[in-house]
């Protein structure tokens, strides 16, 4: 693997877990990073920069320990976001060890964040996003593939990571419905370093969103992932039924508006009413402590990677 001197010997499993928006909270992330993987979410799910504040030092004191593995935090750098500034600004002051950018450039992020030590992964959906992520200096690639929950790509894994060791060495994390510990070697003989991992983790103890969304996530499977650009005016993956209960027909949806932005959806409102998954979801079949999963994605991980590193030694 190639991995940054930061995550380097931190880890149990080479996995990320995903930033969730509006989903994952300290508590979520706390879990994550005491099990051994790097938590994440989003800073815009801390309602006011001052809230962001004291999530960020209430995680830094409660990771400070070597058992813990490094905590990251997805900044969006788009111009919609008009808390950008101030959220940076705060990612420096709590020396925020792994900082994951979407949407936008990152080159003021990587400057920033190299500037006290800590890593940049930025989000791509592109080959053409990565050779640009990749020209800002960040440290870490996460291709986001067919099949990632919320806001996805469309790119098939194999060819996507291919493309990208055609002209990058450094850390790739590949996203797109991972949900066991066999997916995270499935990932690595790919080519990719880390396994991003998000929609599993709405299915678990710590995760702090409606009782109905989990129970929804357990009753799909695949099929009941609609891909539209209807509700935020960009292309991502919602369960079915979740369309439906906001009273809309999610096999005749209308196209989106021709200007870009949202779409109508009948008062419900996108991510509270309108919940994201990935095509991952009919892996989906309890709700465990995060300790539990990654505990499961450990003995999945092994049971697949020692007998193949065995038969490599004969």
């Amino acid at each position: 693997m190639s991995l940054p001197a930061v995550l380097s010997n931190r880890l149990r499993l080479p996995l990320v877990a995903a930033p969730l928006f509006l989903a994952s909270t300290p508590r979520l992330v706390e879990a994550q990073c005491h099990a051994g993987i790097v938590g994440s979410m989003p800073a815009l799910n801390a309602r006011s920069a001052e809230m962001l504040d004291d999530w960020l030092a209430q995680l830094s004191e409660s990771l400070c320990t070597p058992l813990a593995a490094p905590f990251a935090i997805n900044q969006i750098v788009s111009r919609s976001n008009r808390r950008q500034e101030q959220d940076l600004a705060l990612l420096v002051k709590h020396k925020v060890p792994v900082v994951i950018t979407s949407v936008g450039a990152p080159g003021e992020v990587v400057d920033a964040v190299h500037g006290y030590g800590g890593i940049v992964f930025h989000d791509v959906i592109s080959v053409r996003h990565a050779e640009k992520a990749v020209a800002a200096g960040v440290d870490g690639i996460v291709a986001v593939c067919a099949g990632a929950g919320g806001h996805g790509g469309t790119l098939n894994p194999l060819a996507f990571v291919n493309e990208i060791r055609r002209f990058y060495t450094g850390t790739v994390l590949l996203s797109g419905g991972l949900t066991t510990g066999k997916d995270l070697v499935a990932a690595q003989i790919m080519g990719a370093d880390l396994g991003y991992v998000g929609t599993r983790f709405l299915a678990t103890q710590e995760c702090e969103i409606d009782e109905a969304y989990k129970q929804m996530l357990l009753a799909s499977n695949a099929d009941q992932i609609v891909n539209t650009a209807l509700f935020s005016g960009l292309r991502a993956n919602y369960l079915k039924q979740s369309i439906a209960r906001a009273g809309l027909d999610p096999d005749n949806l209308p196209p989106p508006p021709a200007q870009g932005g949202t779409g109508g959806h009948n008062g419900a409102r996108l991510w509270k009413d309108i919940w994201a998954s990935g095509q991952g979801v009919g892996n989906i079949d309890d709700i465990p402590t995060v300790a539990q999963l990654i505990a499961r994605f450990e003995d999945e991980y092994h049971a697949v990677r020692l007998p193949a590193q065995r038969a490599a030694a004969v």
